[in-house]
């Protein structure tokens, strides 16, 4: 009989777990194992990038392809059944299924999520799926009618990918709640998380269950509605047109409208969505409808009254009730929330340093002297101008030429084909700062001058770049200055900059605005993106209506830029009065007086210690002295083993080594005892000498110390990294003595090369 106490968790898994499940009828197409649900976070620090560890569940199981309803976590059998109980409910929490399960391979502990109850089960007691199907169904009352809604599968060919977990929940609550007649729905989901994606498959499978039949898609921009249809919507295009010059056809299933086509502006004319019956669409997805269109004075709101009989989904990334426009209150409270700080966690958005510029007359503010009056000759008014003020009310010319010059150094150190948005004041400060930075990049403008670009609304040549500034594949424009018509909206997936030098009127705007950065383009080299802040508009991050409460803060925090108002503009400055224009001087004596270099640390908080401050405070998490560590280190056969625990605390020896240029030469494990307990370091060929000088290779002779002695070289040269990788063997010099299966002979077989390895490690440590 099979002693279980001696079995590994994947013993376990293999001899028990998996035959009790599979025999109650879970079909292998409905079983995941070792299902991956998240990428693992990028740690990007000193200019390096790497992931944490993935998030998997040793068993996702699935009623149909797109309704995952079970997670089971295994252990071997030393521990309890229950003992991996904690670890599936967060798992089963975060993935939206009704039921975990526990198993050490005697039997299951099953947590209830539709009653809070845990049950022990046998082995041969386990649910099928028919039996879990239906007590999910039963709790939440669903009808046969409303099941084959919910039951519809997603779209998919070759060049569809599945949806994450993420998007599979916002989809199946949407398909849920539609099926069961609710007509009023939000989905909040950060930008760059795929809301068309998500809007795209929710669309599909309501229209191939016959539960809706025609569908209005509503934007404020082109972009955005061209986007859509060029990218996760082609699947439509046969059924989907454009509303284009206000004309209505009846003969399609998908419209795709900016709001715009569908409203007059002549009230001798009738709005032209008047053309289609009350009752002619039977769904409504709102993009982006934090931008006004639930403001109950909105021209935007008279599309969504007069079609009322349809079911109305909102999608946004800020649910937040601003200027009159509360699409919380409209919609309902969001059927499903995928934050920023979620999708950075999971190692699906990029993570971002922060650099806050402060310029001294920023912080003091500017008084015109007596009489004193602008370079066009305009007598300043007496009156004190604050930051809010500036380039707005007053334009420092020598404040511009600060920001050009930080921004052209910035592009130096990050890279100069770095794609770059500048957010300015307005259009007249965005044109400025485009000519600044023209002349302050003249080398690479000469090649092309699309190198730098205003973009804006008025802008017709500029609009007429768009495209190919968020074409990753295409390098030019590569900086561009805007004022709002780039805050939202503008899918630029390779953006690895992104400049504020305005106010930021609301959170919502913020929210907008860092988004511009947020996509993750590894294939293209982008792990992370920048912030640089002359506003200290960053300091927002610090809010807790950043990333959590969606209900609204009694007075929104942020400068005095003015708040966005919605329409199809997005958003317009605040207007000047007349009798305040826009005084232009030459500014005197004004410099960057501090910068603060902040990067996200673990929990989403913005950390401005130096990293190895905050290395040392991480390691000193895991290991709480040099004992510890020393003994942890020499048990451990594998050293990169260590490595990869301590990125799960963010730490990474190799951006520490390069902060730190006197460690360029010193081993990790050197590095760890430097940085966080303070012991002298030695590099790494003044171990590999002390192993020649105790002469410890003289045990061996012949081929096998002439490895020894390459393998001590290569230590000395790359670290212990290299020297524990078995592939090592295939390059030179070990490649002229024969391949890895003959130099492992020369040490009686791969058991005693890997016994000498270890022994050549416990040597070079000696000297601690």
């Amino acid at each position: 009989m099979t002693n279980k106490k001696s079995l590994s968790e994947e013993d376990i898994k293999l001899q028990f777990i998996t035959p009790a499940i599979v025999g109650k009828g879970w079909a292998t197409s409905l079983i995941r194992m070792e299902y991956a649900f998240t990428d693992g976070r990028v740690i990007f620090q000193g200019g390096k990038a790497e992931r944490k560890a993935k998030k998997r569940a040793d068993y996702l199981l699935h009623t149909s392809a797109n309704n995952p309803i079970a997670i089971v976590e295994a252990k071997d059998n030393n521990k309890p059944i229950g003992g991996g109980m904690q670890q599936a409910i967060e798992y089963a929490e975060i993935l939206d299924v009704p039921f975990a399960y526990s198993s050490n391979g005697d039997g299951f502990v099953e947590h209830d999520f539709l009653t809070g109850k845990e049950t022990n089960i046998s082995l041969e007691n386990f649910p099928s799926p028919d039996e879990l199907l239906q007590r999910l169904y039963s709790a939440r009352h669903i009808t046969p009618a409303q099941t084959e809604i919910i039951e519809q599968p997603y779209y998919w060919d070759e060049f569809t990918h599945e949806p994450r977990y993420y998007q599979r929940i916002a989809i199946n609550r949407t398909i849920e709640k539609v099926a069961q007649g609710e007509n009023r729905l939000l989905l909040v989901m950060a930008t760059g998380t795929g809301k068309t994606y998500t809007a795209f498959q929710i669309i599909h499978r309501l229209v191939k269950s016959k539960a809706k039949k025609k569908i209005l898609y509503l934007a404020d921009r082109n972009i955005l509605i061209n986007q859509t249809m060029d990218q996760d919507f082609k699947p439509f295009k046969k059924i989907m047109t454009k509303i284009q010059n206000k004309e209505m056809d009846s003969s399609f299933e998908i419209y795709m409208s900016l709001y715009q086509q569908l409203i007059s502006y002549d009230e001798n004319i009738p709005d032209p969505f008047r053309e289609f019956a009350p009752t002619f669409f039977d769904l409504i997805i709102v993009d982006e409808c934090h931008r006004g269109s639930a403001k109950e004075d909105s021209e935007w709101r008279r599309i969504l009254e007069y079609f009322s009989s349809a079911t109305q989904l909102g999608l946004t990334a800020t649910p937040k009730a601003e200027d009159g426009a509360n699409n919380i209150e409209y919609f309902g409270e969001p059927l499903y929330t995928y934050s920023l700080k979620q999708g950075i966690e999971d190692g699906f958005l990029a993570p971002y340093r922060v650099t806050n510029s402060f310029i001294n007359v920023d912080l003091v503010g500017w008084e015109p002297e007596e009489d004193e009056h602008d370079i066009y000759g305009q007598l300043i008014e007496e009156d004190y101008f604050s930051r809010k003020d500036f380039g707005r009310k007053l334009a420092l010319l020598k404040r511009r030429e600060i920001v050009a010059r930080r921004i052209t150094k910035m592009l130096h150190r990050i890279g100069r084909k770095t794609k770059t948005i500048v957010f300015c004041t307005d259009e007249d400060e965005a044109a400025a700062m485009r000519e600044l930075l023209v002349n302050m990049n003249a080398d690479l403008c000469k090649k092309d001058s699309r190198y730098v670009m205003r973009i804006t609304g008025s802008d017709l040549v500029g609009k007429k770049q768009l495209d190919n500034f968020i074409e990753p594949d295409e390098p030019y424009p590569t900086v561009v200055t805007t004022s709002q018509l780039l805050s939202t909206g503008v899918d630029c997936k390779t953006c690895g900059l992104v400049v504020i030098d305005k106010e930021i009127g609301s959170m919502t705007e913020f929210k907008q605005i860092v988004g511009r950065g947020t996509r993750l383009r590894p294939d293209k080299n982008k792990w992370h993106f920048e912030i640089l802040d002359f506003r200290n508009a960053t300091q927002l991050f610090k809010d807790p209506s950043f990333d959590g409460d969606p209900e609204p803060p009694t007075n929104p925090p942020g400068g005095g830029g003015g708040t966005p108002r919605g329409g199809g503009g997005g958003g317009t400055p605040p207007p000047q009065p007349p009798h305040r224009p826009k005084y232009v001087v030459d500014g005197k004596a004004i410099r960057i007086e501090t910068e603060i270099v902040s990067y996200l640390g673990a929990g989403g908080k913005l950390v401005n210690e130096s990293i190895t401050s905050f290395t040392r405070r991480n390691i000193r998490k895991k290991f709480a002295d040099i004992d510890t560590f020393i003994t942890r280190w020499s048990a451990t056969a594998r050293k990169k083993a260590i490595l990869d625990e301590l990125k799960e605390y963010d730490v990474l020896i190799d951006a520490v080594r390069e902060a730190n240029p006197h460690l360029a030469d010193v081993d990790i494990f050197d590095i760890i005892c430097h940085v966080a307990f303070d012991r002298k370091p030695i590099t790494r060929r003044e171990r590999a000498n002390n192993v020649k000088k105790r002469d410890y290779l003289s045990k061996y002779s012949g081929q096998a110390r002439e490895v020894l002695e390459s393998l001590l070289e290569k230590y000395a040269t790359n670290g212990v990294l290299q020297l524990e990788d078995p592939t090592i063997l295939a390059l030179d010099p070990f490649s002229k003595i024969g391949n890895a299966v003959k130099i492992m002979r020369l040490f009686g077989g791969k058991a005693g090369y890997e016994k000498a390895i270890k022994e050549l490690e416990t040597e070079l440590y000696k000297v601690a």
